[in-house]
C-alpha cells in the first residue's frame, strides 16, 4: 500500500473521499492510489494532491521521480507508444509545424499522413518555400517485395494502393523546389519506418504481419553524437542514398 499517502491523509485530517472531491477525481481512484504504490497519477494530478495535503509530490510517489530520471542513450527517448495509432495527432502536428531545416518521411507508404493531417500538402509546400528540405522515401508499388507484403497483410487497402495514394498527393502538389521523392528497394525500409523532423524523429519497427498503425512507436530527440537519434537518422540517409528517383507522372 502507499503508506506515505495514508499518513499524509491522516496528518491533514482528510478521508479518501474528501481528497477525491478536492482534486476532482473519483473516490475509487484515490482508493487505488492508496492500495497500490505502483499506481502513479499524472504529473498535474500529483501536484494538486500534494498542494491539498501540504506535502511534496515526490514524497508521495518517489517512483515517479526514478522513472523520469534517464541516463546515457535513454535520455534521447522522449516517449514510447505500444501502437503507432496511440501517438496523438498533436505530436505529429507539433513536430511537422516546428521543423525548420529537414523533414524526412521514410515510411514505406506514408499513406496515413494524408488521412490524419488536413491540408498537409499546403503545410509542406509552405515549409519548402521557407527553406526546409523535405524528402519522401517510399516503397515501389510495382516491386515484388511490395507484392509479398500485400499477401502477408491480406487487407483490401493494399500496400501498393497506399503507396500510390501518397504518390498521387505528391503529384497534386506540383513541382515544388525543396520537395523530393525516391523509391527504396531495401527490405530494411519495409521493416521499419522513420520520420525525421529536424532534431527529433518518430521510429516504428513493423511487427509480424500487422499494419503500420498496429506497430510500436518511439519518439526520440537528438542529445548526443552517435546516440539513438543519430543511428536511425544515419539509417535513413543510407537508404536515401541508395534510392531511385520517383519518375515524373
Amino acid at each position: 500500500m502507499n503508506q506515505a499517502l495514508r499518513e499524509a491523509l491522516a496528518e491533514a485530517g482528510m478521508t479518501a473521499g474528501t481528497l477525491a472531491r478536492r482534486v476532482d477525481v473519483a473516490a475509487k481512484t484515490v482508493d487505488r492510489w492508496l492500495a497500490d504504490t505502483g499506481r502513479v497519477p499524472h504529473l498535474e494530478t500529483r501536484v494538486r494532491v500534494a498542494e491539498v495535503l501540504g506535502v511534496s509530490a515526490d514524497s508521495l510517489w518517489p517512483q515517479a521521480v526514478r522513472s523520469t530520471l534517464k541516463l546515457g542513450a535513454d535520455r534521447e527517448i522522449v516517449a514510447t507508444y505500444p501502437f503507432r495509432s496511440l501517438c496523438p495527432t498533436s505530436v505529429w502536428a507539433g513536430l511537422l509545424d516546428g521543423a525548420r531545416r529537414r523533414i524526412v518521411m521514410a515510411g514505406y507508404t506514408s499513406y496515413f499522413l494524408w488521412q490524419d493531417h488536413p491540408r498537409i500538402a499546403d503545410r509542406l509546400k509552405a515549409k519548402a518555400a521557407a527553406g526546409c528540405e523535405i524528402r519522401f522515401l517510399l516503397g515501389d508499388p510495382d516491386a515484388e517485395m511490395t507484392r509479398q507484403r500485400e499477401q502477408l497483410e491480406g487487407v483490401p487497402l493494399t500496400v501498393s494502393t497506399r503507396i500510390r495514394i501518397t504518390l498521387d498527393q505528391l503529384t497534386k502538389m506540383g513541382p515544388t523546389p525543396g520537395v523530393e521523392a525516391r523509391f527504396s528497394d531495401s527490405p530494411a525500409h519495409l521493416s521499419q519506418s522513420v520520420f525525421i523532423f529536424d532534431d527529433q524523429l518518430l521510429y516504428t519497427p513493423h511487427i509480424g504481419d500487422g499494419l503500420g498503425h498496429e506497430s510500436p512507436l518511439f519518439h526520440l530527440r537528438r542529445l548526443e553524437d552517435d546516440g539513438l537519434y543519430d543511428r536511425f537518422a544515419q539509417h535513413v540517409d543510407v537508404l536515401w542514398g541508395r534510392g531511385r528517383e520517383v519518375p515524373q507522372a
